[in-house]
């Protein structure tokens, strides 16, 4: 019998070492096999991957793709995507040739991206959510649509928006209650596009106007999205979808060939799934535009790089209001707002809780946006009509004509009310009553918001970018005058100041809840290294539970 050492010793002799089992692995291919989650990648992770010459842009594209095959028009049928680019896999291909052949053209080279159809493409139909415009190509791509592309991203599809951004055509600031009713358009539709659903609840709307964009990108349809913001249509879906969302400074995006609501409102913005990825957006998007007059204002403020400025610890020592005014909606928004509060704090943010908005500045914003809104509308919508091709409408009138004749079967009779009641409310431009509103109402406004800054001392305003979670599509009860003004957001549009959204938590019923940092004019540098810190101690954002992760999502190499 052998002894129990003689045992032992052969057990050593015999047993592979941890030096070749793992020399084994190393040599194994499984072991060189790494991954690209699209479900989690930022920008930054598709260039690395693209960079090892094993992923291409194609593969990307086609894993994107998938996903709108199988949640978009099927299974929880999402309904965000008016139109798909039918090239949009041939352009990827080229892309990768070009990097294969050494031009890279910088970091949105081959990342997929979606538009709201408010923004002009010349090869998709750009339709602003109104079937009136069904089939119109624009003659040219917009401004920053143009830089997209030229930067090297692809675009997978034009998705839906509340019609003409919502606001276009609207009884908003009605108070009789029959206006009201005869006015209501459902959460997230357009006649166009028709209902887009909340992937976090398929009862509940995506927000407006950029809806479209807010559902499309929490459902992983594209890397990132644009949107436009005239009182809140960036900030509203992305809140509600529970992404990240930026509306910047009026003038720091072009708006040349968007279709407009408002132009001393109106500004595009990115909308992604990391502050990293609106960041990289952003800055490919920046630039002086002759043909938009607001975007002069952004010489000498606008960068084209604002990656460098996400550093955590960026809230250590900042000055950061809390503007309770707007809480005490919703406890389960509360109780999320209150844990980043605390979050801020931890972060070794300066919170100066509470701040107070003057009464005044809360009365007056509705009634401004509403009016202002309303005239320039009229207007500038007849402008851009007036650069279409024959066929479609060429007036504001004619539009309203056409969406209120029976013979239209016009898709959306609240809207066509709402357009009918925009018509009877606006003033000419030349009004007194619309330059005073214009040019003393709006100074008045950003005089407000800078004596808060000063009072306080502020870096940044935080407060509940909604107050309460996703809303139903069809609402139990009738809409009442004043619906929709416990949130602050159209005092960033008649402010002119950026407002940085990011995803802060969940309520008890899994709905998205968001923070804003808001600050002043041109300081996105600022506000973007404070969502980056915030965000990369809370990582809040949530895959929506009826468009789970598809095999196809990731990707081997």
């Amino acid at each position: 019998m052998k002894s129990t050492t003689t045992i032992r010793n052969a057990e050593k002799i015999f047993r592979p070492s941890a030096f070749l089992l793992a020399l084994s692995l190393a040599l194994s291919p499984a072991a060189h096999a790494e991954t690209l989650n699209i479900d989690t990648a930022s920008i930054a992770d598709l260039q690395a991957a693209y960079k090892t010459g094993k992923v291409s842009s194609e593969q990307v594209t086609q894993a994107y793709l998938a996903r709108v095959a199988a949640y978009d028009k099927q299974g929880p049928a999402i309904n965000a995507v008016i139109t798909l680019n039918p090239n949009a896999l041939a352009e990827a291909k080229a892309l990768d040739a070009e990097r294969k052949a050494g031009k890279i053209r910088g970091p949105l080279h081959g990342v997929p991206i979606v538009l709201k159809d408010n923004y002009n493409t010349h090869d998709i139909q750009t339709t602003a959510g109104s079937q009136l415009l069904a089939g119109s190509l624009p003659p040219s791509d917009a401004f920053v649509v143009k830089k997209l592309r030229d930067a090297g991203a692809i675009v997978v599809a034009k998705v839906n928006l509340s019609e003409f951004a919502g606001s276009g055509g609207s009884v908003s600031g009605a108070t009789d209650p029959e206006v009201l009713k005869e006015g209501q358009v459902p959460n997230g539709y357009s006649s166009m596009g028709l209902q887009t659903h909340n992937p976090h609840d398929l009862t509940r709307g995506p927000s407006g106007s950029s809806g479209g964009t807010g559902a499309s990108i929490a459902a992983i349809f594209a890397q990132f999205g644009l949107g436009t913001d005239t009182g809140g249509s960036v900030r509203g879906p992305s809140s509600v979808n529970g992404i990240v969302g930026l509306k910047p400074t009026v003038g720091l995006m072009s708006r040349n060939g968007i279709v407009p609501l408002a132009l001393s409102f109106d500004t595009g913005g990115p909308m992604g799934r990391s502050v990293a990825d609106v960041a990289t957006a952003l800055g490919v998007m920046t630039g002086v535009d002759p043909a938009d007059p607001a975007s002069v204002k952004s010489a000498g403020h606008f960068q084209k790089d604002y990656t460098k400025y996400l550093k955590t610890g960026s809230l250590k020592g900042a000055r950061i209001g809390i503007a309770r005014d707007f809480m005490g909606k919703d406890a389960g928004t509360d109780k999320v707002v209150e844990d980043a509060i605390a979050t801020l704090k931890k972060l070794g943010a300066v919170v100066v809780d509470p701040i107070k908005y003057p009464d005044y500045m809360i009365q007056a914003k509705g009634g401004i946006y509403n009016l202002l809104v309303a005239s320039e509308f009229k207007a500038q919508l007849t402008q851009y009509l007036h650069t279409l091709k024959p066929g479609f409408p060429k007036d504001f009138d004619e539009i309203v004509a056409k969406a209120n004749d029976p013979a239209t079967h016009y898709n959306s009779p609240g809207k066509a009310y709402g357009l009918k009641y925009t018509a009877s409310l606006a003033l000419d431009l030349n009004d007194p009553q619309y330059l005073a509103l214009k040019n003393e109402q709006l100074a008045a406004m950003r005089s407000a918001m800078a004596a808060i800054f000063t009072k306080y001392k502020l870096d940044a305003v935080v407060y509940p970018t909604s107050p309460r979670p996703a809303t139903l599509i069809t609402p139990k009860e009738a809409p009442k005058p004043g619906a929709g003004s416990d949130s602050p957001t159209n005092i960033a549009n008649e402010t002119g100041c950026p407002d940085l959204i990011v995803p802060a938590g969940m309520t008890p019923d899994g709905l998205p809840v968001t923070i804003s940092f808001f600050g002043p004019q041109w300081s996105e540098p600022k506000l973007l290294g404070y969502g980056y810190d915030f965000e990369q101690a809370t990582k809040a954002i949530r895959i929506p539970k009826t468009t789970p992760a598809l095999p196809s999502d990731t990707i081997s190499y």
